[in-house]
């Protein structure tokens, strides 16, 4: 996003729409630049090869066409910032979207009316006067261009989930009249209870749309354009929170120490264009953003962005908004609680922003997740899935369970700080971000560790869902938040011991990210210390009321980046792509066939671990999948479609894929050796393509 413009913060005093005050750090990204150079630039970018350079221009300028509409109506709306510039660019898309699919039109529909909304927004944009730009706000769009770069090398090839976005992302870019059910595995499934309404999809398609690039390339590399807004908008989420952009910076770096960092090989960051990741590091970040400006300046344009916003991370992944509204609540809880009623009315106004559109969402999806198995599990599905999570749940009975407290320090060694640093936000009693991080903190922890709470939570999300709201507790502010009273106490002693401390705890607790839970993760004590220590730190702050320190200055920002140093040291020592699962590539003369000699639309039977890279290479539907990429629904009944794709293996009957409407069989030597008397139109060392006629 090198052409995003430059970034300002805003000096004076509040103002309408002005943002975060006069107290410094407040974020103000100034779009106007790069809306009137990107559409020149991506028609330059169109002469260059779709690869290397070129393929990162062409996204980059794509990516900024398709944000443009957002832009336009964050401007008009007064919505600052990036934050405000992903709430519109997600409802813009989403009515765009909808109309699509209502009159069943193909994307080039979608992609006027998004445009087109952006271009009626723009003659009411508000005025905005020049401000200072900050250093700060400068070096954080740097880090963020740099980091994508960076993400280019461990994009490695699309495998796991990244097949199943894929797929989606390829049936919107290729068919014509598009419905909702149109971009399914099956043509004779139904609907995904996560991405039953294809919103972030529906802009990685458009991005490969206007990029005029296959849409394996946004998927594989468009996390490397999304990288600045990432940085931007936690950046913006911290300053909103501290009020200062020293604590934005201490707050940005420990986020990215625990997404990107930690784990090696780009972490979550090299998955940022999948929605899942999408909607935890732009769009959540964005609403906790808006979220506390509107507390400032409480107001219905920013009430509107906060729904806006809530929409996206809604239909990008439904659970999240749910999970979001966890710690928020606790926090409009204990700020009531420590300020006297301050910020109840605000914060209150704020919750219902995000809880009509996000009930409006589910009550559309209930349909479908009542057609779920995880939902209102029986015993049998219950032991299920808790023997697929073994070591991450603290088993009692069927009926009370609870997250193993050492899960939620799994991901290194800046958790494990915001845990223990949780107590100290009690320093700060009168401090919005101390109510966040003990009101939040506090709220997810009784969430995820208290049997009856987490049972029945995990009833209503599932199991897979429930413990993924553990990564919700607000790390990054309660990381952030520790330094900044640990700078005030010890001053520039600070800086030493934040760096010796971050060796030892780097070398003690690198992290744990494997599927499987073992060894490696954080302790569980510092889990029952944020959690005690907490609840007791709640009791002192409800007593003294009043701030025993106040903690400032940029002493905070240089803290956090010595105790991350280490963090960076291993991450960029394992940088390099993830092994993916074994889900193997398909040669691309198999590929030319599959989109040039099959039809569009038509059924193609497989493997289900082959099937599931067809459906992602050629605009086809497919029979059967690895039932851990397929919805658990009635109409899906995944595990009914392996057992026949075990009884085809075994036996060869032709009647077995004529029954789900096959016209076309593959055949995988390395899974099965078994020829067919048909007419093969695609023949290699491993795999054939034959013409599957009717019986």
């Amino acid at each position: 996003m090198s052409a995003a413009g430059s970034i300002t913060v805003r000096g004076s005093g509040p103002g309408p729409g002005s943002g975060l005050g006069p107290r410094g750090g407040q974020l103000s990204f100034r779009l106007r630049g790069w809306q009137a150079a990107c559409l020149p630039l991506l028609a330059l970018s169109w002469l260059l090869p779709a690869s290397g350079v070129g393929l990162y221009l062409r996204l980059a300028f794509a990516t900024m066409v398709v944000l443009l509409p957002g832009a336009a109506l964050a401007r008009t709306l007064r919505a600052p910032g990036v934050a405000g510039l992903l709430a519109w660019t997600c409802a813009s898309l989403f009515v765009a979207l909808a109309v699509m699919f209502a009159v069943h039109g193909s994307l080039w529909l979608a992609l006027g009316l998004h445009l087109g909304i952006g271009a009626a927004a723009l003659p009411f944009g508000a005025g905005e006067a020049e401000r200072p730009r900050a250093r700060a706000a400068g070096l954080v769009l740097a880090l963020g261009i740099v980091f994508g770069m960076l993400l280019w090398k461990v994009a490695g090839t699309i495998d796991g989930d990244a097949l199943f976005h894929l797929a989606r992302v390829r049936k919107l870019d290729a068919f014509g009249a598009l419905a909702l059910r149109t971009v399914d595995e099956f043509r004779d499934g139904g609907l995904h209870p996560g991405y039953a309404f294809p919103l972030w999809h529906g802009l990685l398609a458009l991005v490969a749309k206007v990029a005029a690039v296959d849409p394996a390339s946004v998927v594989q590399h468009e996390a490397s354009i999304l990288a600045p807004l990432a940085f931007a908008v936690a950046y913006e989420a911290g300053v909103a929170v501290f009020r200062t952009a020293a604590a934005g910076l201490a707050a940005l770096l420990g986020q990215l120490a625990i997404t990107g960092l930690a784990a090696g090989h780009g972490g979550q960051y090299a998955s940022l264009a999948l929605p899942g990741t999408a909607s935890r590091q732009l769009l959540v970040p964005a609403a906790i953003a808006l979220f506390f400006l509107a507390l400032r300046e409480p107001g219905w344009r920013l009430y509107a962005a906060i729904a806006a916003v809530t929409v996206g991370t809604s239909f990008a992944h439904p659970t999240y908004a749910l999970f979001l509204l966890v710690p928020l609540t606790g926090f409009v809880v204990v700020r009531a609680l420590l300020a006297r009623g301050e910020d109840l009315r605000a914060g209150a106004a704020g919750l219902a922003a995000m809880v009509i559109p996000w009930v409006g969402v589910m009550l559309w999806l209930l349909p479908i997740i009542r057609s779920t198995v995880s939902h209102d599990p029986s015993a049998v599905e219950k032991q299920r899935a808790l023997a697929r999570y073994a070591g991450q749940i603290d088993i009692s009975s069927l009926t009370s369970y609870h997250l193993a407290p050492a899960l939620l320090g799994r991901t290194g060694s800046v958790a494990v700080l915001a845990l223990v640093g949780i107590p100290l936000a009690a320093l700060a009693a009168r401090r919005r971000w101390a109510a966040l991080v003990l009101g939040g903190s506090l709220a997810v922890l009784a969430l995820m560790l208290v049997p009856p709470l987490f049972t029945h939570f995990s009833d209503v999300v599932s199991l897979s869902q429930s413990r993924r709201a553990a990564g919700f507790l607000p790390f990054a502010f309660a990381f952030a938040g520790a330094l900044l009273v640990a700078s005030k106490l010890l001053g520039k002693t600070v800086l030493p011991l934040a760096l010796v401390g971050g060796i030892l705890v780097q070398r003690a607790w690198p992290g744990n990210f494997g599927y499987s839970f073992g060894h490696g993760g954080g302790p569980a004590l510092v889990t029952w210390i944020g959690a005690l220590g907490g609840a007791a730190a709640l009791v002192v702050a409800l007593v003294l009321r009043r701030n025993v320190v106040r903690p400032s200055g940029p002493l905070v920002a240089a803290a956090a980046a010595l105790f991350v140093l280490p963090v960076a040291i291993h991450g960029f020592a394992h940088w390099s792509p993830l092994g993916g699962e074994g889900t193997d590539a398909l040669p691309p003369a198999l590929v030319q066939a599959l989109r040039h000699t099959v039809p569009k639309g038509d059924v193609v039977w497989s493997e289900p671990q082959t099937s599931y890279a067809i459906a992602a290479y050629a605009p086809v539907y497919i029979a059967v999948a690895p039932p851990g990429h397929v919805a658990d629904t009635k109409a899906n009944h995944p595990y009914d479609r392996y057992q026949d794709a075990a009884r085809f293996r075994q036996t060869g009957d032709l009647a077995i894929p004529r029954a789900y409407g096959a016209r076309w069989l593959l055949t995988d030597a390395k899974r099965k050796q078994r020829t067919f008397p048909l007419v093969a139109v695609y023949r290699d060392s491993r795999y054939v393509l034959y013409r599957l006629p009717a019986a």
